[in-house]
């Protein structure tokens, strides 16, 4: 027969120590906060914080006393903090690191010290939970098997147009965050960059009570943002290229002897032995499938070229 006292002891939360642990918070609806953070707040020996207030603002709304030392881990600060807070993993301590909301190193502060545990042979793990990436690829409607986050678009215009071009023949999903105040800045280069029939989402405030998820083109999405411009943290999700938009978004192919006129340049230029110049001619104009081109063809050209 099971005692109440067994039961307790079969449901309560075990705190890796020595580690660093990466824990998810909740990226709108403090309901999702899973019962492994709370003790995680509770019981860790540091809890390595984006926002100080922040930490103590969510842990009060969950009902939580943080007993540990808190500190503030911020993207100013990471890489000088780091090697201080694994200094105490090595001594037995659990250090808890929090971003304001989602999972930490995905656009958040972290990876610095994933980075460096990683070097100093010390265990890092993850209580995984709320991501709005996750989130906003499951509400889309877009294909999930396969896709591709990108953080946020670049601020300036001629940056987010050059990498919104170097993204045309991406057959991936795609995921961006973004602003409110760039939103429309945003999605005016979107249409030019993938025209209008693109299908896309727009989600904002996920997980939150005025949580909204608009689906349909890149117009029509680009028009909504015009007619009532969203408010609250923003999610793009780009549906991918078809075929033949990647096929024709792709840089032209080279031919065999135009590789070959690039071989000899290269190896005039630079003083490289052709064999050389080849490989490296090669390795910069892969073929649409991604495969290399023959050196062995580029070769037998140049001989060619050189008769």
């Amino acid at each position: 027969m099971t005692d109440a006292n067994d039961e307790v002891e079969e449901t309560m939360i075990a705190i890796p120590r020595g580690t660093v642990v990466l824990a998810a918070t909740p990226i709108g609806n403090v309901g999702d906060a899973s019962e492994r953070l709370r003790a995680l707040l509770a019981d860790a020996d540091i809890v390595a914080a984006e926002d100080t207030r922040r930490l103590y603002d969510l842990a009060n709304r969950l009902g939580v006393h943080v007993n540990g030392s808190v500190v503030a881990y911020h993207d100013h600060n990471e890489r000088n903090k780091a090697d201080g807070l694994l200094d105490r993993v090595e001594t037995g301590a659990t250090v808890l690191v929090v971003s304001d909301a989602g999972m930490p190193t995905i656009n958040d502060p972290g990876l610095a010290i994933v980075r460096r545990a990683i070097e100093r042979g010390l265990p890092v793990t993850c209580a995984p939970g709320p991501s709005a990436v996750l989130d906003a690829l499951a509400l889309s409607g877009l294909p999930t098997d396969r896709f591709c986050y990108e953080g946020f678009l670049p601020r300036k215009h001629a940056e987010r147009v050059q990498h919104l071009r170097m993204l045309l023949p991406e057959r991936r999903t795609i995921v961006f965050y973004e602003t409110p105040h760039r939103i429309a800045e945003s999605m005016d280069d979107l249409l030019d960059a993938f025209g209008p029939d693109r299908p896309m989402a727009l989600c904002r405030e996920l997980t939150k009570d005025y949580e909204e998820i608009r689906r349909g083109t890149v117009g029509e999405i680009r028009q909504g943002v015009i007619d009532v411009p969203p408010r609250g943290e923003i999610v793009l999700v780009i549906g991918g290229a078809s075929d033949e938009e990647a096929a024709a978004a792709a840089p032209a192919t080279l031919s065999v002897d135009e590789l070959a006129v690039l071989a000899i340049d290269r190896a005039l230029e630079d003083g490289l032995r052709i064999k050389d110049a080849i490989t490296q001619v090669a390795q910069e104009h892969p073929l649409p499938d991604g495969s290399l081109p023959n050196r062995k063809q580029i070769y037998a050209a140049v001989l060619k070229i050189k008769e």
